[in-house]
């Protein structure tokens, strides 16, 4: 309840303030646009979806990343679409990737390293046991001579 009275008095505040600014007429056409760039961002998401899966399966970005972007991408398309100011800033911001790493960081907390064989102090082998390849070999007799 606390974060949606923060948002509100934000959001009524930062309309306020710009609406005084720039005008009645001005104030409309802004919503009207940042309405079609929300709807524009949310028909064109799965073109976004498919190159950040395409980069998650090239190994350019981790799964958590992949999962990051996307739900920025999407939450920032609908904020677009939401009238006012302050969302519109928010779900702008929300379209580049350093500000979205910055909040996904602030609110859903620090992003876990990603274990691997490298890690040596979670690696569950000893030192040296990975490169090793174990085989067994059956030597069946030739009954054919």
């Amino acid at each position: 309840m606390i974060y949606f009275l923060i948002y509100l008095f934000l959001e009524i505040f930062v309309s306020v303030e710009i609406s005084a600014a720039i005008g009645p007429f001005w104030t409309f056409i802004e919503v009207i646009v940042s309405a079609l760039a929300g709807l524009l961002l949310l028909t064109n998401f799965r073109y976004t979806f498919s190159e950040n899966m395409r980069a998650m399966m090239a190994g350019e970005i981790t799964p958590e990343s992949f999962q990051k972007q996307n739900l920025a991408a999407l939450v920032g398309a609908i904020l677009l679409i939401v009238p006012g100011f302050f969302t519109d800033i928010v779900g702008l911001l929300l379209q580049f990737g350093i500000f979205s790493g910055f909040i996904a960081r602030r609110f859903f907390g620090k992003s876990r390293p990603v274990r691997g064989p490298e890690m040596e102090s979670e690696n569950e082998f000893k030192k040296g046991e990975c490169d090793v390849i174990d085989v067994e070999i059956v030597d069946h007799p030739d009954h054919r001579k």
